[in-house]
């Protein structure tokens, strides 16, 4: 009953933030037993280009530290965060959000090159955390119930806070500058005089990714997504 249960609420997890999500915890959990160690994971551009460890491109984003807090912290606002913005303004669109991954993705690594990190996840969790922020600027937040704020400020909300538990800021501000990148060139740039959509998803991933939507109307508002956790918790303004 419980395994039908924990399936079914599984299933319901929206395919990109499920697969990612997935992909994370069970490279955790490799680590955790042993199969495999984070020096074969870690993005090392010389390995990469050189000696054409091509893997360590795309594990570098699914280790987030061994079993912890650090690591629980992180999965929460990673799942939370993924799957509000493939729930409400991807919604129906699973190509383009695919295309906003690999897009952000590559920035990130190439910004990886000229900063001393050797995991990106965290920082890509705060790519995600930071579009979704300004997508919905008059949403109310509360942070573990100490903070109060508009969405806007979560991403900076959480670079303080990791740099209260002693960790680099860099990991922040480089997922900060990759989102922002994102949310220009998607939502501001075209809706300036004489700008235009510089990000076009391929058709390719349209063909793969996009499948009718029951309902293409259908936009909940923040309070009604998922992820209802403490940490970061939203309420729109005057509701």
């Amino acid at each position: 009953m419980a395994y039908q249960t924990f399936r079914q609420e599984y299933l319901q997890v929206p395919p990109v933030t499920r697969a990612y999500t997935t992909a994370c915890v069970l490279t955790t959990a490799a680590v955790q037993l042993e199969l495999i160690t984070p020096f074969q994971m870690y993005f090392n551009p010389e390995l990469i280009f050189k000696h054409f460890q091509v893997w360590r491109l795309i594990t570098n984003y699914l280790f987030f530290g061994p079993v912890g807090f650090n690591f629980l912290f992180n999965m929460i606002f990673l799942y939370r965060y993924c799957r509000m913005l493939e729930e409400g303004s991807f919604r129906g669109r699973t190509a383009d959000f695919v295309f906003m991954f690999l897009f952000g993705g590559l920035l990130m690594t190439l910004f990886g090159l000229f900063v001393n990190l050797v995991f990106l996840g965290q920082a890509f969790t705060i790519m995600l955390v930071y579009v979704w922020s300004r997508r919905n600027p008059y949403v109310r937040m509360n942070f573990f119930g100490l903070l109060i704020f508009q969405a806007p400020f979560l991403p900076w909300v959480l670079m303080g806070f990791s740099l209260l538990l002693g960790n680099s800021i860099i990991v922040d501000l480089l997922g900060i500058a990759v989102g922002h990148i994102y949310f220009f060139l998607e939502d501001v740039f075209p809706n300036q005089p004489g700008g235009g959509r510089l990000l076009k998803t391929p058709s390719v991933l349209k063909a793969i990714f996009d499948t009718p939507d029951d309902d293409p109307n259908y936009n909940p508002l923040p309070e009604e997504r998922p992820g209802g956790f403490a940490w970061g918790e939203g309420q729109r303004l005057g509701g």
